[in-house]
Order: C-alpha cells, then structure tokens, then sequence
C-alpha cells in the first residue's frame, strides 16, 4: 500500500532526566493512506492480551495475531475485527513475514516474555503497547527505554490508571508541594491472588512417588490419567515456545499457564511486578522515586524458585534538588499493611485492602485504590492545578491504548504518558529492584510468619551494579539483573 509520512516528523527531542536522545526520523512510514487504520499485530490472546487486543482493534486493522496457546489464538480469530488476521504461535515468525507492514504491535504475554519480543518489534520500527511490569529484570528495563529512544518508536506500557483524570490531578496535586517536604511513602496491594511459596514445582516424577506413597493401589491409574492431561494440554499449547527465554522445565498442569506464572521467579515478578506498575506510578512520578541507594525486605519464604507469599520492602532514595532523602515501604498480601499508628495519625481508622500514602510534613495523601483515582488530602486543603486530560474513549483501560494510537498519528513518542522513556522503564527499574531484595531474604518465619530482614542491596542505578556484592551470602542476585537469553532470541 502507498506510505504516508506521518511518522517521519519526528523532532529530535532530548529526554534530560532519562539521560536519551530521542532519533530522529527512524519511525517509518506507516503502512496505509492517511484515511486508512494502523496495521495493527497482537502477541498474546488470552488473559489482559484478550482486553488489549480487542482495544487495538477499536482503533487499528489487526493483521496478525500470536499465541502459544492454539485454542485460544482459535478463539481469538473467530471474534469481529480478528477473522481475517493471520496467525502465528512464534512472534519471530510474524515479524518475519509482516514486519515491514506493521505500525503497532500489542504485547501481551508473561513478564518473562515481554522483553523479547518488544526489542524485535522496536528494532523493526513498530511502535508497541506493552503489558506491566514492562519487563521481568532491571536490566531490561533499562535497555527497552534505550531502543525506544534509539528508533524514535511510539511506546506505552499496560497501566492503565495513567489515563485517568483524577491520577493525573493526584500528581499534580503532590508536585505543588501542597504536602510540604516529604518524609515517607507506604504503598500496600492486597496481591498475590495466585499461589506463591516454596516446595510447589511438580514433575511427573514427584506426582508418581506421591501417588504410589499415598494411594499404592490406584497409583498406576492417576499416573496414567495425569500423563494424558498433560499430553491434551500440550496438543494446544507449545510448551516450549512458552517458555522462550527462561530456562526449561516440566510441563504441569495448573502452575504455570494461564495467569499462574506470576508467582514463578523464571517467569513472573510476583505481587511486586504485578501492582506496582498500578500502585507506585503516582507516588514515582510526583515524588523523583527514581534510582534508590539500597533496598532491603523481610518475607515468608521462598525457595528461589517461587515467591514467597508475602512481603514487606524497604526502598531508600537519595535527596533530590525538588525533596528531602526519602524512604518508601511495600507491603504485600492481604492484612499485610503498614502500622495502625501510621494511619491513625492522620485520622484513617478503616483501611483498604490496597492503598497508597504520601506523608509530608504539612499532610498526608491517601488513596484507597490500585490506580490513585480515588484521593484524599488529609491535614491541607486541595490547591488549583492543572494538568493534561485524557482524550476520552469510553474508560481509562482504551483510553489508554487510544494514547498510542494518537502518538503514532502526531509522530510523537511523549503523547503517551507511560511511554518506556520517562515513565514505564524508570519506573519499572525502581519496583524490579524490590524484587533483588526479596530474593536476599529467602529465609521466613515459622509456620509461614514473617521471617526477619534480610540483607540489604546497595545499588548503583547508574551502573545497574549492586555495590555490596562481595559481602552478600545469599547468592544469584546478579542474575537477576541481566538475563542470559538462549539462542535464538536477542538481547543486546
């Protein structure tokens, strides 16, 4: 089809806090006449990609859709707008043979996936939505913003909440300064909603001891039944695509696909990646909660293969020439909350499962939901603000894929406001850094009560370098940030 120029407009613009110049130029063309949509491809149908790919599709022409699960990429194409896409269980093998008619491409798949597939459709010159946590390491993070910035691509990570008006006048409301200094940040998620804790990988190996320990009698027929279970499942799903970039492992029914491998190590981010992304994108933008110096957590118990059920992590950040040196706490699982007296203070008797709290030494700001929609000033008064609205689309979940839709349009990576420059790649080092803490604090308590704090992690966010390496005991927190990807998928 004849190429328009809309994307080649591009000023070069310098992103000063995040360190990028922005290319010029290196949008291609997109793929249609102006009067045409975007030429849209979806990586992940099921769970958040079946929401993601249907508002893409409100706005784009979806030629290509991918998943790893045949029955559910079956599904998706036999819904309206995806009939004529063509499909794909191995995203290499789409942008193969459509990358160069692609403009936008959804991202939706497990955390441990997103990284690739994003770089290959940046490299490309496809603008892309991607699902939160925008990555599974610091790393990733890191290098995501840095391509994003290096093609010049329209990009916006999946937390919706920043197409909300009342999150956007949050911000504003905590940039004024309304709050006085700043002293401390509490946020608290009522996640996991998954299993998480150690001792839950399963191998057929294990299932068959079990059984013949268990039931002597009927341990041939359960093994039985259970190898045909995972022969059923694995005609559907190509288990080994699934996994992608993480290290191999047994199928198992249940653990691991669909949704359960949030609570996984190789493949999740556990409660911290999961509502984070949601929860802390008001406090980090309004609050310079960028680049901490040290992180330390306390758990249940882990096994470094699956998340402990719960946690609570200490972030310290620096002083900044806007605030004072600040810490900020996160507690995971539901009842896990900061002290009473915290909230007490400032007149909160009844707290929500999930929440936000900003305290300054002139008031505080509670929310009492995952996004900051819902606000409340305590001890001051609101002042006037302003700040940009959202371009209304129906609610804050399309509004927000509409955002990258129009940047693509104005040639303009900033329209979006968690594009992986300035928002979502920030962002998601700072949250993933909780998660190097976590692994230092292996050990719980007893009978699953909270164990003692762990080690602490002195970070280097410059360098992406943990500064006290060499004394720490508890070993693999440098893997954890950069991965080893397996061949036949790229990182650098």
């Amino acid at each position: 089809m004849t190429k328009t120029t809309r994307r080649t407009f591009l000023k070069t613009a310098t992103i000063a806090s995040a360190g990028y110049l922005v290319a010029a130029g290196n949008q291609r063309a997109l793929s249609q006449s102006p009067n045409q949509k975007p030429n849209v491809a979806c990586i992940g149908c099921g769970g958040k990609g079946g929401s993601d790919s249907g508002n893409a599709a409100k706005f784009g022409n979806v030629i290509a859709i991918c998943d790893v699960d045949r029955g559910t990429m079956e599904s998706k194409g036999k819904a309206e707008g995806f009939k004529d896409a063509e499909q794909f269980v191995d995203f290499r093998e789409l942008f193969a043979k459509h990358g160069k008619n692609i403009d936008i491409c959804t991202i939706s798949t497990p955390d441990h996936m997103h990284t690739p597939a994003t770089l290959e459709a940046m490299r490309l010159g496809i603008s892309c939505y991607t699902q939160k946590p925008l990555t599974r390491t610091i790393y990733e993070a890191r290098l995501m913003a840095k391509v994003a910035a290096e093609t010049g691509v329209c990009t916006q990570m999946g937390n919706q909440g920043t197409a909300l008006d009342s999150s956007r006048e949050a911000i504003a409301q905590l940039k004024s300064g309304v709050l006085g200094p700043l002293k401390e940040v509490y946020v608290w998620s009522n996640r996991p909603v998954w299993a998480q804790g150690p001792g839950r990988r399963m191998t057929m190996e294990k299932f068959a001891a079990q059984a013949k320990a268990e039931n002597p009698d009927g341990a041939e027929r359960l093994i039985e039944g259970k190898k045909k279970e995972i022969e059923r499942a694995l005609e559907r799903l190509d288990w080994k695509l699934w996994l992608g970039v993480a290290p191999p492992r047994e199928y198992w029914p249940g653990l691991y696909h669909s949704f359960q491998w949030r609570g996984w190590w190789d493949f999740g981010s556990g409660a911290l990646g999961d509502m984070a992304c949601h929860q802390v994108t008001v406090p980090f933008a309004a609050c310079g909660l960028k680049d901490p110096v040290s992180v330390v957590a306390k758990t249940t118990g882990h096994d470094y293969d699956s998340f402990p059920a719960s946690s609570i992590i200490e972030f310290q950040f620096p002083a900044t020439s806007e605030r004072p040196a600040i810490p900020f706490w996160w507690y995971d699982r539901k009842g896990n909350k900061p002290p009473q007296e915290v909230f007490s203070k400032w007149g909160i008797e009844k707290v929500s499962d999930s929440g936000v709290l900003v305290v300054g030494e002139k008031g505080a700001f509670y929310s009492s939901d995952d996004y900051c929609g819902k606000y409340e000033l305590k001890g001051v008064e609101k002042v006037q603000v302003e700040y940009e609205k959202a371009v209304d689309q129906g609610n804050y979940d399309v509004n927000n894929m509409y955002e990258l839709f129009r940047a693509v349009e104005a040639g303009d990576p900033m329209i979006c406001q968690s594009n992986f420059i300035k928002r979502a790649g920030p962002l998601t080092e700072t949250i993933l850094l909780g998660n190097l803490a976590v692994w230092a604090a292996a050990q719980g308590g007893e009978n699953g009560a909270m164990g003692d704090w762990g080690e602490k992690v002195e970070w280097d966010a410059k360098n992406l370098k943990v500064t006290n390496l060499a004394s720490l005991k508890t070993p693999g927190v440098a893997d954890l940030i950069k991965p080893n990807y397996p061949e036949g998928y790229r990182l650098d």
